[in-house]
């Protein structure tokens, strides 16, 4: 059998990281990052000078020569504390730049060439503004080719980092962002929302309004299909729901150290030990909070939507996803129950 080798990135050839004007401290950091001009792919993170000592703090020297290790290093780090404000202002400038620019998106051409054909949807994006690297991303499940996969696992990291980077999502939830108060969304500003505060925030106001606790607000539906979609797509991995993440680091390390992440295996482990009196309270309330969006729709449970996937098809529980989700979660379970696994897992 072929040893499978690994994708060459760009960034392994010694990436650009953001313009010249954010090259140092003492750049202006008010700049929108929407203005700039394309990066030049030239250098390290680690040789920045605004992230150069926190990155030789932070992270291990074996992760200096890749920038999407450096990133996926610094990903963990949440106390503002830890990265400066120059160097998080950086590294949001990069992250921007490795998801809009067209030589990421020409090895996502190159490496998912079998799997861009396949995904229709994805064949017809507009080229050269990011949205096939997003499309893929979407479609993540879909993929089979092993280069492809690990590419686009890669930069679903750095894109469910920051919920500005995920396609659409700012455009379609700004305005009940700020009628809820959940943070800033202006581009290129530090805040502690970047890393899923803001979706946290939204997700509850979806779930009170749900629950009629809370009808001052009407969160639009474009945004709620955007919430419920973001949901969706990290139900499989615990590490993609950043505010759930870092609520539950300690949790996880306490009740599921043993579980391997991925397959919605760490979020059902934490949900079986959600009573358990060492388990935190914050941990706690996110996980109350994803299960209330469970029972809004059916998809944001990993292991539910799989194991009832051929149950749907069996009992033609073709339900139109235009519905309210609370009316596919019912529709849907209606005909997943029959199964005695289904039954199991959604407990």
């Amino acid at each position: 059998m072929r040893k499978k080798t690994g994708v060459r990135f760009p960034e392994d050839s010694n990436p650009s990281v953001v313009p010249r004007q954010f090259k140092s401290a003492a750049a202006p950091l008010e700049i929108s990052v929407f203005s700039v001009s394309q990066p030049r792919w030239t250098t390290k993170l680690v040789e920045e000078e605004v992230c150069r000592e926190d990155i030789i703090r932070l992270c291990p020297k074996d992760t200096w020569n890749s920038n999407l290790a450096v990133l996926e290093c610094l990903e963990g780090r949440k106390e503002e504390t830890d990265i400066t404000d120059a160097c998080s202002h950086l590294l949001w400038n990069y992250k921007y730049n490795l998801t809009t620019d067209p030589k990421f998106e020409s090895v996502a051409v190159e490496v998912c060439k079998t799997t861009i054909t396949e995904i229709k949807e994805c064949a017809e994006e507009e080229r050269g503004k990011g949205y096939l690297v997003s499309c893929l991303v979407d479609h993540r499940g879909n993929i089979t080719e092993y280069q492809c996969h690990q590419y686009i696992t890669k930069m679903t990291t750095i894109i469910f980092s920051d919920y500005r980077l995920i396609r659409g999502f700012m455009d379609k939830c700004r305005d009940d962002i700020n009628a809820l108060h959940c943070g800033s969304i202006n581009a290129g500003e530090k805040d502690i929302h970047s890393q899923g505060e803001v979706i946290s925030c939204l997700e509850k106001g979806l779930v009170k309004e749900a629950e009629k606790q809370d009808r001052r607000h009407m969160i639009k539906q474009d945004c709620k299909k955007a919430i419920m979609r973001v949901a969706e797509l990290s139900s499989d991995d615990f590490h993609l729901d950043r505010f759930l993440y870092f609520c539950c680091r300690e949790d996880r390390e306490r009740f599921c150290e043993n579980t391997q992440a991925g397959g919605g295996r760490v979020y059902k482990c934490l949900f079986n030990h959600k009573f358990e009196e060492a388990m935190s309270q914050k941990c706690r309330d996110a996980l109350t909070t994803r299960q209330k969006l469970i029972a809004q729709d059916y998809k944001v449970s990993y292991s539910l939507a799989k194991a009832c996937k051929m149950d749907l098809r069996k009992y033609r529980c073709n339900v139109d996803n235009n519905l309210p989700a609370p009316g596919r979660l019912v529709s849907h379970t209606y005909c997943c129950v029959w199964s005695q696994l289904c039954t199991e897992v959604a407990l």
